[in-house]
């Protein structure tokens, strides 16, 4: 999930109102016979392309139960205004997609029904699910408020033609990542492209960077800990792929999403990108062949910790004030059953979040396993605090201007990246109230 979330202090003053708020949706108690409103995240190409797509699965599912769904879709730029609406006035969906990055926020404001015990177990029990999927749920040290429905991991596309040409293996290390970057950069292609005008592309590589170092971003009860050691050499260790390494192209520093550094990979203008498993389609599309790269797990340091990526992808949760409870937990059950899973894998170039479970979003066995290991072993939450939203604002922006100041030919020091931090995390501490 790559898109900023609510503001946990936002939200949290409109607890009182959701109380007193009643759902939109019908008031039959029992199952089946029911209707439920189901908001959906745009995963497609198209709000039309998710709806072909969802349309027959929910009939198969109103088939199955005798519950009707009543769709509707809404894109990204829209849908957190919504549930930040919907939180407010109480007038919601019984289930929604979320992105997983926005759970502890979410359940900051109690409008979100727990899964409990008994919840759990509506809908197949937790040991259904990967562990560190999960986790993403809420909180750390409550009962989740959300469960995965879309798993994505970072993966390193690599180019085998240019690799064999230059002699060089896909890297383990980063020190192989960046010698096999050197020799794959020339007068007509670099070794790298990275979306380093994103902001929430820089705030994910900051978390990860860092978490290869062991470091955190915040502690145990939630304050901001953004100017340790670990996280000022994760930062410096990725701006330098630009600044000190030159491996990536200044331009790169105006790429504001994770689209702009994929075409340049599909279209032989670099060796090698970070991007999710969903960047398939994209590369396929510009001309690509999936025998053509191949992919690997984003290497740490040497001696350093194998966290390849964050866990990304997309929650279901429910309104605590749905008056259709059962109904919407047997959608649950049903959107994370396996043949569900199996089925929206494929168009959604998604990762399976059930143990056991294979990923179809590719023909690619090697790439498919892959990005499951990387997925199940060697992903970590990002920061399940509500101020995450925080994080990914504060720290990525300011790499942002990082990697602007490196582009028109200035130098980014440790000491600079402290200092960005300490203003980074003055921020957050004012936001949350420390």
């Amino acid at each position: 999930m790559r898109k900023r979330v609510i503001a946990a202090a936002a939200l949290a003053a409109t607890i009182s109102l959701v109380a007193a708020g009643c759902s939109s949706t019908g008031s039959t108690s029992s199952a089946s016979g029911s209707t439920i409103t189901y908001w959906a995240s745009n995963q497609g190409t198209s709000l039309d392309n998710d709806k072909q797509v969802l349309t027959p699965v929910l009939d198969d599912f109103t088939k199955k139960t005798g519950v009707k769904v009543k769709l509707e879709v809404i894109g990204w730029n829209d849908l957190q205004t919504r549930i930040q609406t919907a939180v407010t006035s109480g007038q919601g969906p019984d289930v929604l997609n979320i992105g997983n990055t926005w759970a502890a926020s979410l359940q900051a404001t109690g409008a979100f029904l727990p899964f409990g015990d008994s919840e759990m177990k509506a809908i197949g029990g937790s040991d259904k699910f990967v562990k560190t999927a999960l986790e993403t749920g809420g909180a750390a040290g409550k009962t989740v408020t959300s469960v995965p429905l879309y798993g994505l991991a970072y993966g390193l596309y690599y180019n085998k033609k240019m690799f064999s040409d230059a002699g060089v293996q896909a890297p383990t290390t980063w020190e192989e990542l960046v010698t096999d970057a050197k020799k794959l950069t020339n007068g007509t292609q670099y070794g790298f492209s990275l979306a380093a005008g994103s902001y929430t592309e820089n705030a994910h590589f900051a978390f990860i960077n860092s978490a290869q170092n062991g470091g955190s971003w915040f502690d145990s009860k939630g304050n901001p800990t953004f100017t340790s050691q670990a996280n000022i050499d994760g930062i410096k260790r990725y701006l330098d792929l630009m600044q000190a390494d030159k491996v990536v192209n200044t331009s790169n520093a105006q790429y504001d999403n994770g689209v702009q550094a994929v075409n340049d990979f599909a279209t032989g203008k670099v060796a090698m990108i970070l991007s999710q498993n969903n960047a398939d389609s994209s590369i396929n599309a510009n001309g690509m062949k999936a025998d053509q790269y191949g992919v690997v797990p984003f290497p740490s340091p040497e001696g350093g910790k194998p966290v390849a990526s964050h866990v990304a992808g997309i929650n279901l949760s429910i309104f605590k004030n749905t008056k259709n409870k059962d109904a919407a937990l047997e959608f649950v059950k049903y959107m994370t059953s396996e043949s569900t899973q199996s089925t929206l894998g494929k168009p959604y170039s998604t990762l399976p979040v059930l143990n056991g479970a294979k990923p179809n979003f590719t023909d690619n066995a090697d790439e498919a396993a892959t990005f499951q290991k990387i997925y199940n072993e060697m992903s970590k939450p990002l920061p399940l605090v509500p101020a995450e939203d925080q994080f990914e604002n504060t720290v990525g922006k300011a790499m942002n201007d990082m990697f602007a100041k490196i582009a028109t030919g200035g130098t980014v020091s440790d000491s600079d990246i402290k200092s960005a931090l300490s203003t980074a995390q003055d921020q957050v501490k004012q936001s949350i109230g420390g």
